[in-house]
């Protein structure tokens, strides 16, 4: 897995909960690591830090929703743990809003709506241009937490987290809605860097949600 790359160096890979034993048996007979996995201690925020004999270095952060662990064994455990997540996926002119239990959608709904493209400037009327383009993206931002009011707040109390991404403006316009409130409260820091919303994006948008991240680095300092 090349990855992408990590601030300060190395490298992150998302990996499916049901790969991660078989991820972390290559990654340590490859790298060495000195102390069995339940003797790996996570940290306060829940990631767990791999330290090998060569010196790589992985850090694996749990997925959304994840309750805290105290050592890999347990992480590997919750990780593979089912859980109930909202998904809310948004851009100025489209909106897609599921629930996944596991890596299975269980409910989704996708709407899009009409926000005028950027004119060049200098176009005609650009002042009732702007007014009209906010106009319509704040028609769309409505019609976006209808379909999450719909969805998610009748959920709400056994979603274990809300995954967002697209652009987080058009999110956090949606979620701005005073009736999504206990929704806002369950997001998660995760957000997603996905392409316009669709169903097959916000199918695809499960796994990346229920991922363990990680980040490696080969060698010291890299």
């Amino acid at each position: 897995m090349a990855g992408r790359p990590a601030a300060g160096g190395g490298r992150w890979i998302d990996v499916a909960p049901e790969r991660l034993p078989g991820w972390l048996d290559r990654f340590t007979a490859r790298h060495g690591l000195d102390v069995a996995w339940g003797a790996v201690p996570a940290q306060p925020d829940g990631v767990v830090r791999l330290v090998c004999l060569d010196g790589a270095v992985a850090e694996l952060t749990p997925p959304p929703g994840a309750p805290a662990v105290t050592n890999l064994d347990e992480f590997v455990a919750v990780a593979q743990a089912p859980r109930r997540l909202g998904l809310l996926l948004a851009r100025t002119a489209s909106v897609a809003v599921g629930v996944a239990h596991g890596a299975r959608l269980e409910a989704s709904k996708v709407d899009t709506s009409y926000v005028q493209s950027r004119t060049a400037a200098g176009g005609w009327s650009q002042q009732r241009y702007a007014r009209r383009r906010a106009n319509q993206a704040k028609a769309a931002a409505s019609a976006g937490a209808e379909i999450a009011v719909r969805l998610l707040l009748p959920v709400v109390s056994e979603l274990a987290a809300v995954v967002t991404g697209g652009d987080r403006r058009a999110v956090d316009a949606i979620l701005a809605d005073r009736r999504l409130a206990p929704v806002a409260a369950r997001r998660a820091e995760r957000f997603l860097d996905v392409a316009e919303p669709r169903l097959a994006v916000l199918r695809d948008a499960v796994a990346a949600a229920r991922a363990v991240r990680i980040v490696v680095r080969d060698e010291p300092g890299s």
